[in-house]
């Protein structure tokens, strides 16, 4: 067999999979392929509109449902070992996780954020062989020294999300706001802050966005419209005052002949 000529789904089944599985991970609770993280760009010409690529993460791996820990990301065998690294990264940070590996069936260069005190970038990264891949234990230690867990935290945070059944499964930003809460609620904080706004835009260019607005005309007309419902609104509760008064009045008069 000429690995060479393997496709990039072929060097995932062949060598990425066997040696993840072989490290210990679960192929049902940890390991999850085609992962979608975005809809594609749609781009509009003319009254047609067209969907770029999906960005989807090959492989994520997971400590358990709902709490990622690392982004694989695999090449053919025609590539060099890193060449999905970037790719990774990219995926890595949607998802927040601090570990990434890019794999072309080889071995793989290994992208360790918890390393301390390493500024550079190159010095982050690791190549290993597949046989060397890190284990779900290995990668959960790293990463709750990584993130400061004590040991009274982790009964809170191991603990598994609610499912109603629907199938239904959180977007990789409510995941981490999801996380982020549950994080602080285990540390003891009253409050966190989250944030859901795109990393990539800036204030200044939400401000410079051009927002279309209906013709001067047009606005007149709506804020006109506007206006005579309210009248009409305001009309409305005045009759029904009146009908609540007239109703008292009238069951006052019953009650006196009655008596």
């Amino acid at each position: 067999m000429d690995k060479r000529k393997l496709s990039e789904t072929d060097i995932i089944s062949k060598f990425i999979l066997p040696a993840v599985k072989t490290a210990g991970w679960d192929d049902i609770t940890q390991v999850c392929q085609e992962v979608k993280l975005r809809d594609g760009k749609v781009t509009v010409r003319g009254q047609l509109g067209v969907r770029k690529t999906v960005k989807s993460a090959d492989i994520v791996l997971y400590h358990r449902p709902s709490m990622p820990l690392a982004v694989i990301e695999a090449k053919a065998n025609k590539h060099e070992v890193g060449k999905g690294l970037q790719q990774g990264l990219d995926y890595a940070r949607l998802l927040d996780v601090p570990f990434i590996f890019a794999s072309n069936g080889d071995g793989f260069i290994f992208h360790d954020k918890t390393k301390p005190g390493t500024s550079n970038a190159h010095n982050l990264e690791t190549e290993i062989r597949l046989e060397d891949f890190p284990s779900p234990q290995e990668l959960w230690a790293k990463y709750c020294a990584y993130k400061g867990y004590t040991e009274s935290q982790l009964p809170i945070i191991n603990q598994a999300y609610y499912d109603d059944g629907s199938g239904k499964h959180p977007r990789y930003y409510q995941l981490q706001a999801i996380n982020k809460t549950v994080e602080a609620i285990s540390s003891s904080k009253d409050r966190v802050l989250l944030s859901s706004s795109m990393k990539n835009a800036s204030r200044e260019q939400i401000r410079s966005l051009v927002v279309a607005l209906s013709p001067q005309k047009e606005q007149h007309r709506t804020f006109t419209k506007v206006d005579e419902l309210m009248t009409l609104c305001d009309q409305l509760k005045a009759c029904l005052n009146d009908a609540q008064t007239t109703k008292i009045h009238f069951t006052d008069a019953i009650v006196e002949q009655a008596l």
